[in-house]
């Protein structure tokens, strides 16, 4: 009895911790310069961790925010990452500070230029195709879910 207990007790912890893992992320509007998008949030050290990767596609006007728990200079990189993107690292104040584009399923970092609070994950080349450089200021971002 004691077995069948512990052996229930295993499965329904590892589902708990499976489900945890595959849980979606919440979702928000944003707007950058005149251009409306949703961002998954990434507020969990897990969250941030996964990012991306593993996906196979990005529909259009959708993104993920990272929301970092301490400003900085933070990097992304690729790893396990199937779709080309591009990432605006955001300072506290909601400014774009610079844009880089990256690589598929590459351990390249790409960092922040100054101390940021966030950085948004889009489809590559989506700043540039809207007009979005360093410098635009993005809304919304008061409605992120602050970091855990």
């Amino acid at each position: 009895m004691k077995r069948i207990f512990l052996s229930m007790t295993f499965c329904l912890t590892f589902s708990f911790v499976a489900f945890s893992a595959n849980a979606e992320m919440p979702l928000i509007e944003l707007k950058a310069g005149k251009q409306k998008l949703t961002a998954e949030v990434a507020n969990t050290d897990p969250d941030r961790i996964q990012g991306l990767m593993h996906r196979r596609m990005l529909p259009e006007n959708r993104g993920m925010l990272f929301v970092f728990p301490n400003i900085g200079y933070h990097g992304i990189w690729m790893k396990n990452t199937f779709i080309p993107l591009s990432v605006a690292f955001i300072d506290d104040k909601g400014v774009i500070v610079n844009i880089e584009d990256m690589q598929p399923n590459t351990l390249d970092a790409h960092n922040a230029k100054q101390p940021v609070r966030y950085a948004l994950e889009m489809n590559l080349g989506w700043f540039r195709k809207h007009g979005i450089a360093p410098g635009t200021k993005l809304e919304g971002l008061d409605r992120a879910p602050p970091p855990r």
